[in-house]
């Protein structure tokens, strides 16, 4: 480095990347992003999963196939809402509930599991880029 470069003063979008550390122009609305992308493709996963349970479904389909409806609905609406910050307490919700709803039938339990990983996994990015 010369001796010009070491006192000079860092440009406008050196300062603009220091003040975001993730280097996001916004990066509220790239979590939001993930966490709707995330509870849309658990809406397409349960609504893909009422055929089979309604082939295979045992004793229970019945229960398990208006659990799966009532979940594609909440998934859908909350991804309609992830600007409010409720709805990431209800993403979480709604993953426990899932995997509660594996007493109707073991694959709402498996997608219970799946999607409460990805979940997991939007939480721990939506602490790493907002803190």
């Amino acid at each position: 480095m010369t001796d010009s470069q070491e006192g000079a003063m860092p440009s406008e979008g050196e300062q603009t990347a220091a003040a975001r550390p993730s280097g996001l122009k916004n990066p509220q609305a790239a979590v939001r992003g993930l966490g709707a992308a995330t509870l849309a493709m658990e809406a397409l996963v349960l609504l893909l999963a009422i055929a089979p349970l309604s082939v295979m479904g045992g004793d229970r389909k019945g229960a398990a196939i208006i659990a799966v409806s009532v979940a594609t609905v909440l998934a859908i609406v909350l991804a309609g809402s992830m600007k409010r910050t409720w709805a990431w307490h209800a993403g979480s919700a709604l993953q426990v509930l899932l995997l509660i709803g594996g007493v109707l039938h073991w694959t709402v339990a498996a997608i219970g599991v799946i999607f409460g990983l990805a979940w997991l996994y939007a939480l721990h990015v939506r602490k790493t880029i907002l803190s």
